[in-house]
Order: structure tokens, then C-alpha cells, then sequence
């Protein structure tokens, strides 16, 4: 279950020579005399490409990631890669666990694209399934999972507990009218790259302007805080690293829960949620999300009450950012095969949104 690698898909190739000479230049420490350089493209992800770069050397070999933007998309926060180095940057010497960044390249005549190195962090990465070691103990599985869903929940109350402020996090976002943007820049994401029409979002679009709740204190916020975005432990009882902080900024942390909530699939949910690699949270032993809401909560000493708020908002948000995907898909801006059933991925999380409204739970 470490994540595995394959050959670069069509059009997300990285000249490996040309990155052994930026690095050979720019970061001369990092590659030996003679060394050789191996790119891999981890396959998973939905957003910005990520790959496992490999130098050798006769003393050798070290395990590079390198993060790029992909085809098709549009400058913007989520694809900057000068921030994300930044974050990290930030983020390490704090005791908050992400991999050591390494390396950062903004000329993007390099390899098509802006980039940055960071560590490699070896661990386990859940995606739809559970390590085949697993299965030799099947009945302790319930309480495995029981434990990592404390593991996740304190995690990401621990998240919004780090001090924002000094620079650079002090200046990543505008706490002041944070809901508001996100609602209404979402909405305009959604108009902005539909292939056709689904009146259950265009319905809770406006039901999540008309029901705003009021600001609260600000944090840190991940901003796609879910299982496969972290690097844990073998036997899952600790994360190693928290990956993918392209779109993290200052904001009400609430928005961070109900983004997590929209990823926790449960038994009953849709089955094709389970298209976005995220159903081990649906097996037994897992919280609830409204177990998680009370849990989290109760790590932070805060009112969640208003859950079902974030919790329509994080269904929404997962439902643009899956059909911005599939847009690019649409447009034949990517060769990734997963990316065609978005659709109906994208259909299903606005009947949720709907009836997360209509009910007022999570």
C-alpha cells in the first residue's frame, strides 16, 4: 500500500535530463557527480501531478517527489507551486507532519511547468482498500479503524490549533468574509465549468448563500484534508505526513471539517462515491460522520452545531472540483481513464448536498 508508480501517462511525461541539469546547477548537493535520474508518475491524485523521482550514484540512490501543475488548468492558488513549497516551508520546523520541501522551480520553460521537490515519505496511503496484511487478522480490524478515525479527527484539530501568527502563514488568506468567498467563488466554479446541467447543485448554490452562518476565529485550514492525503504508519496508528497543501490558507476551520465530512463515505452513501477511493472509511469499526463532528468538537472545545452547513458545503466543493476534472476530460486536456466517470460522480454528490439541506444532518 506505499503508493505505487508508473510510467508517465501520455502528456504528463518530465524530461528527466533536463531536471538533472536544473538540479545539477541550482541544488548541486543533491545529485553526485555521475548520478542518473529515474522519473515514475504516482497515478493516483485528481489535481496537480505528482511524481517519484529517483537519483542514483555509486554511493546509492535518494527518493525525490516532484509536484507540477497539469495540462489545461488555468494560474491560480491551487496550482501555484511557489505557495505550496512555501507552506511546507513554513509548516516543518512547527512539528505538524509534512514531507521536507527540497527544492523549487518557478521557470517553467525547465519541464513545461512549475515545480517543486520535497522527501519522499514512506508509509502507507489508503485508497479504496486496506494492506493485504490485513486480512491475516480480520477481527482486529473494527478496532483498527476505530483508533484511526481518532488518529484523523485529532490530526486535523491539531491542524487548526497551529499559530498563525507569524509570516508566511500569517498572510495566506482573509479570514474577514472567508464563508462568503468560498460560497460564491465555488458557485462561480461551478458555472464556469459544467458540461451540462444538474439543477441539484444550481439549487444548493444558492441555498448556501441564503444560509451563511456568521464568521468565527479564524485558523489554518488544509482545505482537502481526507485519508489519501496522508502518509501513515504501517499498522495506521500514526501519520507520518500530511500531503497535497495546494489549496490551504486562513479561514474558518468548520469549512476544513466539512470537506473531510464530504469524503467520509458511509454504508449507506451512493456506491459510486466509493469511484473516488475513499470506502474504507464505510467499514466497520469507523465513525460516523456525525461522530466525527462530536469528536472534533470535543477536541477543540467549540460549538458544531452548524455541521450540517459545512457538511452541504463540502459536498458541493467536492462536486466542483470533480467536475472541473471532468471538463478537462470533456475537452480531451487528459489521457487519465478514471477521470470519465466523474460525471456521475458529480450527479450523485448534488442529490447528497440536496438532502443534507433538506434534513440538517451530516
Amino acid at each position: 500500500m506505499i503508493d505505487g508508480t508508473i510510467a508517465s501517462r501520455d502528456g504528463e511525461q518530465v524530461d528527466a535530463d533536463a531536471l538533472l541539469a536544473w538540479l545539477a546547477a541550482q541544488a548541486p548537493a543533491m545529485v553526485a557527480a555521475g548520478a542518473r535520474l529515474h522519473v515514475r508518475q504516482f497515478p493516483a491524485g485528481f489535481s496537480n501531478l505528482t511524481y517519484l523521482v529517483t537519483i542514483e550514484h555509486e554511493h546509492g540512490r535518494r527518493a525525490l517527489v516532484l509536484r507540477r501543475p497539469p495540462r489545461g488548468v488555468k494560474t491560480g492558488v491551487a496550482h501555484d507551486m511557489g505557495r505550496e513549497h512555501g507552506i511546507l516551508t513554513a509548516l516543518h520546523p512547527s512539528g505538524v507532519p509534512v514531507p521536507k520541501p527540497l527544492a523549487r522551480c518557478d521557470d517553467a520553460a525547465v519541464i513545461g511547468a512549475p515545480f517543486y521537490l520535497m522527501e519522499h515519505v514512506d508509509g502507507v496511503i489508503l485508497r479504496g482498500t486496506l494492506p493485504a496484511s490485513f486480512a491475516e487478522n480480520a477481527a482486529a480490524v473494527p478496532g483498527t479503524l476505530a483508533a484511526l478515525s481518532q488518529t484523523f479527527v485529532y490530526t486535523l484539530a491539531q491542524l487548526h490549533a497551529v499559530d498563525i501568527s507569524t509570516e508566511p502563514l500569517a498572510s495566506l488568506g482573509r479570514p474577514e468574509g472567508y464563508v462568503q468567498r468560498q460560497v460564491q467563488g465555488w458557485s462561480k466554479r461551478w458555472i464556469a465549468a459544467r458540461t451540462e446541467e444538474v439543477p441539484a447543485l444550481d439549487g444548493i448554490a444558492a441555498w448556501l448563500e441564503a444560509n451563511r452562518p456568521p464568521d468565527r476565529a479564524a485558523t489554518l485550514v488544509h482545505n482537502d484534508f481526507k485519508l489519501d492525503n496522508l502518509v501513515l504508519e504501517p499498522d495506521l496508528s500514526r501519520v507520518r505526513a500530511i500531503l497535497d497543501w495546494e489549496m490551504a490558507t486562513i479561514g474558518d476551520p468548520l469549512m476544513d471539517l466539512g470537506t473531510s465530512l464530504a469524503y467520509w463515505v458511509e454504508a449507506g452513501d451512493a456506491p459510486i462515491f466509493r469511484a473516488l477511493g475513499l470506502g474504507i472509511t464505510a467499514l466497520p469499526g469507523n465513525m460516523t460522520r456525525a461522530e466525527l463532528v462530536q469528536a472534533y468538537g470535543a477536541h477543540r472545545g467549540i460549538d458544531v452545531s452548524d455541521a450540517p452547513f459545512y457538511y452541504t458545503f463540502g459536498l458541493f466543493k467536492v462536486a466542483v472540483i470533480a467536475q472541473q476534472i471532468y471538463a478537462r476530460h470533456v475537452q480531451g486536456m487528459t489521457s487519465d481513464p478514471r477521470f470519465g466517470v466523474l460525471g456521475e460522480v458529480v450527479k450523485a454528490l448534488g442529490i447528497a448536498a440536496q438532502q443534507a439541506a433538506e434534513k440538517g444532518r451530516v
